[in-house]
């Protein structure tokens, strides 16, 4: 460091420094910033191992289980709002936020300063000592949420947070047995993955018994062959004689994901919760709801139940709580949550720095109005996405809420057209877009995008989109 530097850097110290060399020292720091973004490729990339590298290091040291995107995936490096940048200095267009996390934004200073602030003073000690955070984020979920939730219990993963409802509901009812949807995604751990419904996700060869599944409300490929809405939410009805007959007659509770994430965007007709609910209650069992991917305005509601008009018991978040700071809770009502009196509690669960992160992202979500904007700019996507269906018959449906979207690829048959699906988004990719995929028949394009993207941005990918599927001849 220059002299000049050091006296500025001093006087900074000692709350000296006047307004003409904190000019000049911004102009330094930005004038450096200028220097490392003009630097030459060969300078730039020698400080990352690149693609390949990491793929024969994932390979060696990374259990198999864990896959990627892509046939030649890029290393990403630096994230700015909506935009990814690979380690050549490419740009993307990030249309699916770290599977529904980034909600806010890739690295946004409004939320990092507030967390950085917070990382210099005290990092964690346990949620076993008092610290003010987490009690004031969860003052602030139980305004945010639906009806009359109240009280929280912090973790890390939507997984814990699952299986930490269905600890809670358990605990209330004094029964363990479950029923889940079919092509429903809960989790990792045992329980949560034994209440999946989805077979590439059911690893574990041992599932927890007590558990059963009821047809998932999806419309496109009805699995009663029904159709809505003639079929008089049979689905949601199929659940009163799931416990009639495969159960004691007191489950525990139902959980569901207000959209079926994994499933492929798979969007309930509007009453459906409604007479879920109903049936519930006649049984005493209770309506855990999985907001994991769905949660924090990316709906254009700040939970996605809410579009359905109903009230869970238990609810479950993570993801977009701390774009991209690992932090999840399970939130209830007092009457239930104060059943759960035995010892709990997690480590790393609420600790200061996840849980600013957390009243950050509340903050910014209500200041620049992202709920307003993910209606908007889903209500675009999907029309435009409807228009581009009746061009390119690959697509065989168009749905979803606020930014959560999907468009299903499907062949002549209407039988999932995955491999095609691939072939687009490897090229999507090669133009600057990354979109992602899910589906049980992985045949779903899924646009799941920071909730900060702007109409022009929309524009981009629809016509991206066109040319991509035009040029396939699809």
């Amino acid at each position: 460091m220059s002299k000049s530097n050091q006296d500025i850097f001093k006087k900074i110290s000692a709350f000296r420094i006047t307004h003409s060399e904190l000019i000049i020292l911004r102009f330094k720091c930005c004038y450096g910033i200028i220097k490392i973004f003009n630097r030459k490729r060969s300078d730039y990339v020698k400080n990352f191992i690149g693609a390949k590298n990491i793929l024969e290091k994932k390979k060696k040291y990374i259990m198999p289980c864990l896959g990627h995107f892509y046939k030649e995936p890029p290393q990403f490096v630096k994230g700015d709002m909506q935009y990814l940048y690979d380690v050549d200095g490419k740009k993307y267009l990030d249309c699916y936020a770290g599977v529904s996390v980034i909600n806010c934004g890739h690295c946004n200073q409004e939320i990092i300063s507030k967390m950085i602030d917070q990382i210099q003073n005290l990092q964690h000690v346990c949620n076993i000592y008092l610290t003010e955070n987490f009690v004031n984020l969860a003052e602030k979920l139980a305004e945010v949420t639906p009806g009359d939730l109240q009280k929280s219990f912090f973790c890390s993963t939507g997984t814990e947070a699952n299986e930490g409802a269905l600890l809670l509901a358990s605990i209330y009812t004094k029964s363990s047995e479950f029923i889940a949807l079919q092509s429903g995604l809960h989790g990792r751990t045992k329980l949560t993955m034994s209440l999946t419904g989805i077979g590439m996700w059911r690893t574990d060869p041992n599932p927890v018994g007590g558990i059963n599944f009821a047809p998932n409300p999806y419309c496109y490929r009805c699995p009663l062959g029904k159709k809505y809405p003639e079929c008089d939410l049979e689905c949601a009805n199929k659940i009163e004689e799931i416990i009639k007959t495969a159960t004691s007659g007191k489950p525990a509770a139902l959980i569901a994901e207000s959209i079926q994430g994994n499933a492929g965007i798979v969007v309930p007709p509007k009453n459906y919760f409604k007479r879920v609910k109903e049936i519930l209650e006649k049984y005493n069992a209770l309506l855990i709801i999985d907001e994991v991917q769905t949660g924090f305005a990316r709906s254009g509601k700040m939970f996605a139940i809410e579009n359905f008009d109903v009230v869970p018991d238990i609810m479950s978040i993570a993801k977009a709580l701390g774009n991209g700071q690992p932090i999840s809770a399970f939130i209830s009502t007092a009457k239930i949550a104060d059943t759960y009196t035995r010892p709990g509690a997690s480590t790393l669960g609420g600790n200061p720095v996840s849980s600013v992160a957390g009243l950050a992202v509340l903050d910014y979500i209500e200041n620049h109005n992202l709920m307003k904007n993910a209606y908007e700019r889903g209500e675009q996507l999907k029309n435009g996405l409807k228009e581009l269906a009746k061009r390119h018959k690959i697509i065989g449906d168009v749905r979803g809420l606020g930014l959560m979207i999907g468009a299903e690829f499907i062949h002549t048959d209407k039988s999932p057209a995955f491999n095609e699906l691939d072939q687009v988004l490897e090229q999507l990719k090669d133009r600057g877009f990354i979109i992602g995929k899910n589906g049980v028949g992985r045949n779903v394009m899924a646009f799941q995008p920071p909730l900060v993207i702007t109409e022009n941005n929309v524009n981009e990918i629809l016509n991206a989109i066109d040319l991509v599927l035009t040029e396939n001849n699809f």
